[in-house]
């Protein structure tokens, strides 16, 4: 008697749980979970405006940001990780266009942090975060190639016109065969079609000008000690500067710029084992020594594919602010979590 009512109890027991795998499975079939929304880490004075966080971006500076002509949209690698920051802060954001002039927006109070800005640039008065993402000028070559150049006549090279990275490879290989293009792309395909061996350019946008066109390159040597992209804060904003230096450290960490690296240009970089050229060495024994010539201002900055912006299709099209800047909510414009691999 004691075994049966044993057994009955036991088959109530898995009924029940039936039952509850039932209404639970048909529960997640017709709800999705939507998290709870952040509250916010930020509030004025930290930020000039309470609820958002207000983000120069240059959009000439494509693939870091820039405006596609099918769309109003400001897309780019600064923009998803201006995203991501806005995010962890629990803050809506907002995409101002403030060209090349960092300087000023942030002393006028147009924004609260500018992205993109060079670590090695000395020009400027504001705080600059760690880097978020590694730059040099680079030398990039076909697969089958991983011999460093070196100034000799046979060496050919192809870079930008008037851009930094033609005046490096003037600087350094006076005796090679140099050929200047319109726009990186053009200068790929030189190098796929084997009338040059290197295109020089900067490793952020010659990597994303070759993913974009379909070309398979690597960088074989740096021809500066590699730098990188920080983001810009009023040195006097000691809570803004600590809550971005903070944050930026945990989208490191946690692989949420590497997922960003990857979709605009196909790969995480990491530039900490690549080779120095000669001159690259010399120009940082010369820098340490203070005695450096580089110019200041090296020229125009370098195009993809002639002043083509970046596409996204990862991004819906946000609204347009008081005129300002394109603001989303906190998290519909960032990185999620499913997306980082484990």
């Amino acid at each position: 008697m004691k075994r049966h009512k044993t057994l009955a109890s036991c088959c109530m027991a898995v009924a029940c749980m039936a039952a509850l795998l039932a209404v639970l499975t048909g529960c997640s079939s017709q709800q999705s979970y939507t998290p709870p929304e952040k509250a916010a880490t930020l509030s004025s004075p930290t930020i000039g405006k309470d609820g958002t966080l207000r983000v120069g971006v240059n959009t000439d500076n494509q693939p870091l940001a820039g405006q596609p002509e099918s769309s109003s949209k400001i897309v780019g690698i600064d923009v998803d990780v201006a995203a991501a920051l806005a995010d962890s802060f629990g803050l809506k954001l907002e995409i101002v266009d403030v060209g090349s002039d960092a300087e000023s927006a942030l002393k006028e109070g147009t924004v609260d942090i500018v992205m993109g800005i060079d670590k090695s640039d000395s020009s400027t008065s504001f705080w600059k975060s760690d880097a978020y993402l590694p730059t040099a000028v680079a030398l990039f070559s076909t697969p089958s190639n991983t011999q460093v150049p070196t100034n000799t006549a046979e060496t050919k090279i192809a870079a930008q016109v008037s851009s930094k990275s033609a005046w490096a490879v003037t600087n350094e290989f006076d005796k090679a065969a140099f050929s200047t293009t319109n726009d990186l792309k053009s200068a790929f395909s030189e190098l796929e079609s084997g009338q040059v061996q290197y295109v020089a350019a900067d490793a952020i946008i010659g990597t994303y000008a070759a993913h974009s066109a379909g070309y398979d390159v690597h960088i074989v040597a740096l021809m500066q000690q590699a730098a990188g992209y920080g983001v810009g804060v009023s040195d006097a904003n000691t809570d803004l500067k600590q809550a971005v230096s903070e944050a930026l450290a945990t989208l490191t960490s946690n692989g949420t710029i590497d997922v960003i690296e990857t979709k605009w240009l196909g790969t995480a970089l990491d530039l900490s084992s690549t080779p120095l050229t000669a001159g690259a060495t010399k120009s940082t024994d010369a820098n340490a020594a203070g005695t450096t010539d580089e110019p200041q201002d090296e020229g125009e900055g370098e195009n993809a594919d002639d002043n083509t912006a970046p596409a996204d299709d990862g991004n819906a099209d946000a609204p347009a602010d008081d005129g300002t800047g394109d603001e989303v909510n906190a998290g519909e414009n960032a990185v999620q979590p499913e997306d980082i691999a484990a």
